[in-house]
């Protein structure tokens, strides 16, 4: 039976066992998953060679013994201070969250508790705020418009709860350890808000609970729009990063939902790599190690999936599962360590309207893993 709203639901991971909920078991046999995802991988081959500009989806990013071998990167005009080689943090954002600024040359607040913090964030005026320490937090803090949080040091943030970002726009989340959001505080919530960088964040819980002891680690939802998720540490979680809450919110989120993700490592994640709808995902240069199911795909969403790597994954990409009406994803240039992919229709998404380059999946695992998360600034 497929689900209609899945957000604290168990629709997303499979056979879930056990304490840790660690297991490769899905919800249809195996001999039946191989079935479809051949059959699959059939169909989304022979679109792509039907739409001509479509050469680089092919057999090769299907669980192929060869898909160690990344095909050649799709580049565009350099964007930021980022090159293909050696890749470096930002100084703005690239791809749908371009043009963010968040506080801008404000003169910054440095905080200390969390009191200072809740009061420092409230408002739309231009501000930087710094956050130093770790704070526990039950529930979420909200943060106004045309703002910059920023950790100090490499273990600044919070614990136990975590940030709203709800009908705000142009705010700047970077260098944050945020942990363990009990639910139904996810660790980041972005809602009814636009012009969004989450940048160089670290983003955690555990797979020691039931997969709904904690929230989300990062939920977009309810038509927000121009957003980047850049070069954050994802891990020990069942459910990353949501992107449309719900099937039946169509209304509201279509036309938007546009997020681009790159150059982030999801450790020990369950699912949701993303889980996007409605929307129009780009997922490039990320480093996914562990998880079930990585990018799903669903309710007409479109992503382009390109130049990432996959370990230790039983399903990279899927625009199957459990809704009414399945996405569309375009794969090119991606390891996908041996993960298998269903990928029903592929869709035209295939450039993005910004300039970036991405790197080749080669070099991928050293960069992500060198200088994603927290404290790399």
């Amino acid at each position: 039976m497929r689900s209609t709203h899945d957000h604290g639901t168990t629709h997303d991971f499979g056979d879930v066992t056990g304490a840790t909920g660690v297991t490769s078991a899905l919800s249809t046999p195996v001999t039946a998953r191989n079935r479809r995802r051949l059959t699959a991988v059939t169909a989304g081959v022979a679109a792509a060679l039907a739409l001509g500009g479509l050469s680089t989806v092919s057999a090769h990013d299907a669980d192929s013994a060869d898909s160690a071998r990344s095909e050649s990167p799709h580049t565009t005009a350099a964007a930021g201070s980022a090159t293909a080689a050696h890749p470096t943090a930002e100084t703005t954002p690239i791809g749908f969250g371009a043009g963010t600024t968040g506080g801008g040359n404000a003169t910054a607040t440095t905080v200390t508790s969390l009191d200072a913090f809740k009061a420092a964030v409230t408002g739309d005026k231009a501000k930087v705020v710094k956050v130093s320490g770790l704070f526990s937090l039950t529930g979420q803090v909200d943060i106004g418009s045309n703002t910059t949080v920023l950790g100090v040091g490499s273990g600044s943030g919070f614990t136990g709860g975590g940030l709203r970002l709800k009908e705000a726009t142009n705010v700047i989340v970077r260098n944050l350890n945020l942990s363990k959001p009990r639910k139904p505080s996810d660790a980041i919530t972005v809602q009814k808000s636009t012009k969004v960088w989450i940048d160089h964040n670290t983003l955690s819980a555990d797979r020691d609970h039931d997969k709904d002891y904690y929230d989300g680690l990062l939920d977009i939802s309810h038509g927000s729009d121009n957003i980047t998720v850049s070069w954050n540490r994802f891990a020990d979680h069942f459910k990353g990063s949501l992107v449309g809450h719900s099937d039946n919110n169509a209304s509201e989120d279509t036309g938007h939902l546009r997020v681009t993700y790159h150059h982030n490592w999801f450790a020990n994640v369950y699912s949701r790599i993303p889980s996007l709808r409605f929307g129009t995902g780009h997922f490039y240069d990320n480093y996914v190690q562990g998880a079930e199911t990585g990018v799903h795909s669903r309710m007409g969403a479109r992503t382009l999936v390109e130049n990432n790597v996959f370990r230790d994954t039983e399903v990279a990409v899927t625009t199957s599962r459990n809704s009414d009406i399945d996405g569309y994803a375009v794969l090119r240039g991606n390891d996908l360590g041996g993960a298998a992919t269903e990928v029903s229709q592929t869709g035209g998404f295939t450039t993005p309207p910004y300039a970036y380059t991405a790197e080749p999946a080669s070099s991928v695992v050293a960069s992500v893993t060198a200088q994603a998360g927290a404290g790399k600034l």
